[in-house]
């Protein structure tokens, strides 16, 4: 399909950025409705989203601009050459662990700014981050990227010659790859689903922080196997970058969760109610009888 969806004048709108516009919108709908069932304000959802989609964008470009892909996809090497071509989004370049680093810095902004508790409000959004990625990867489909080696499996996908890697370039044309952009998002709604379950499930033993920390363990997990099929991986060593940075969150949050959970909760966090005594009732005192207690 045609990547532009409609023009107004010069401008072009992408599929791609109307597509990313939805997955935030459905992604802080999600959140609003967290933020009612722990009995939170859901308006400060859409107070901070400005804040959490400034940060996350930034935080995605730098991440691309830095990195060192492969399959003759530009990077760090091109853009110290063309320092200008950083600020041209249009032409693509977002990566995911730079969104989410930075979509996390914009909400402790936020939380500190109108002094929330960010453990409380980072779990209220992260199965609505899970949700844009569900919806936010369909924007490779329509840019016909984020795809892997050539297969034979019935859900294979073309490419347009145009925009296949140099060392697919040669194939016939009818040839499919893995649509990788897909795995990640089925990986990413059973991880929606998964921690709105345990929220709701295990909502008794959960700490603040929890479920993000879980989604930090989650979606590493599976880009870390999904990182396997990307020819276009940025390289450390044998491992792509991605499966490096896999690995430290999978590490860090597991650490966070045991740190959390170092100590039991009281009653009042567990939800079960404190055990009261209530007092013995108090007989009133005795009346005296005026008529005979005289003082002799």
């Amino acid at each position: 399909m045609n990547p532009v969806a409609f023009t107004i004048g010069p401008i072009s709108v992408y599929w791609y950025g109307i597509i990313i516009v939805c997955a935030a919108m459905v992604g802080a709908w999600v959140a609003t409705v967290e933020a009612k069932r722990r009995g939170l304000d859901p308006d400060e959802v859409w107070n901070g989203l400005t804040v959490a989609l400034i940060m996350g964008i930034i935080g995605a470009r730098l991440y691309h601009v830095f990195s060192t892909p492969g399959g003759g996809s530009v990077g760090w090497h091109y853009y110290r050459q063309n320092p200008l071509a950083i600020l041209n989004t249009r032409e693509g370049g977002l990566g995911i662990y730079g969104a989410i680093i930075g979509g996390v810095l914009g909400v402790l902004i936020y939380c500190w700014f109108r002094k929330f508790s960010p453990l409380e409000w980072l779990d209220v959004g992260a199965p609505g981050l899970a949700m844009a990625q569900v919806i936010g990867r369909w924007g490779n489909f329509v840019n016909q990227e984020l795809y892997g080696p050539p297969t034979n499996l019935p859900w294979g996908i073309t490419i347009p010659l145009e925009n296949r890697y140099p060392e697919y370039s040669s194939l016939p044309a009818e040839t499919r790859f893995h649509p990788v952009f897909l795995y990640e998002s089925l990986w990413s709604l059973l991880g929606f689903a998964l921690l709105m379950w345990i929220g709701r499930r295990f909502k008794d033993r959960l700490r603040k922080g929890d479920i993000f920390l879980l989604y930090i363990v989650w979606y590493p997990l599976g880009r870390f196997f999904i990182e396997f099929l990307r020819p276009d991986a940025w390289m450390m060593g044998s491992l792509a970058a991605a499966q490096v940075f896999a690995l430290a969150a999978i590490g860090l949050a597991t650490l966070g969760i045991i740190y959390l959970h170092r100590r039991p909760l009281p009653p009042t966090e567990t939800g079960i109610a404190e055990e009261t005594t209530e007092p013995a009732p108090v007989s009133p005192p005795a009346l005296r009888d005026e008529g005979t207690d005289h003082e002799g």
